[in-house]
């Protein structure tokens, strides 16, 4: 049970990287503006965040993996 909560977070946190890449090389965002409860958008704002942060991160560590000899 436990691990499969820990497998369904890691992919949630996949899905939002992966939405805030598609972010940042078009530009197009999710219309939180059209969720007519304030907590869900809150949260989804929230969830969409912790994607940026991911991404940021992934790129910090990939690009200084990629320029350090192993």
């Amino acid at each position: 049970m436990f691990g499969k909560l820990i497998h369904l977070g890691f992919d949630a946190l996949l899905i939002s990287a992966f939405l805030a890449g598609i972010k940042r090389s078009t530009g197009l965002t999710l219309a939180l503006a059209r969720v007519p409860n304030k907590d869900m958008r809150q949260l989804l704002r929230s969830y969409l965040e912790m994607g940026e942060y991911t991404f940021d991160f992934a790129v910090v560590i990939f690009g200084v993996r990629h320029h350090r000899p192993l």
